[in-house]
């Protein structure tokens, strides 16, 4: 006897507009594939666990910098400190030199496949 357990025995279906599924189909047919085929292809791998990109590691790098300047600053003056140019040059020093370790530990931290959100 065969086992049929491996099959593709279950459909999904979903309703687009006449431009959407133009769009769709062109796409598909880009990367010579039926749409059908496309389609699946594009659910599985979006549910796959992935590691953040380099686009995504220094933008998230980046924010974190900007976030440990701002709320240096803002504790600063909070505390009626008048920050100086030589003080704000090192607080972006600090920050620049931490920003891609604090990054990758978010993304840590984040779990495998996360898409959103940094943890």
């Amino acid at each position: 006897m065969v086992d049929r357990s491996h099959y593709r025995t279950r459909s999904i279906g979903v309703r687009v507009t006449e431009a959407d599924f133009a769009r769709l189909e062109a796409r598909a047919d880009s990367e010579g594939k039926s749409l059908g085929e496309w389609s699946r292809d594009i659910l599985l791998e979006s549910v796959k666990d992935r590691r953040p990109t380099g686009a995504e590691h220094t933008i998230v790098s980046e924010v974190l910098a900007l976030r440990t300047i701002l709320l240096n600053v803002l504790f600063s003056i909070a505390k009626g400190k008048v920050i100086s140019e030589a003080e704000m040059s090192e607080l972006i020093e600090r920050a620049d030199a931490e920003k891609l370790k604090r990054a990758m530990e978010r993304f840590g931290q984040a779990g495998p496949g996360a898409r959103e959100g940094v943890g």
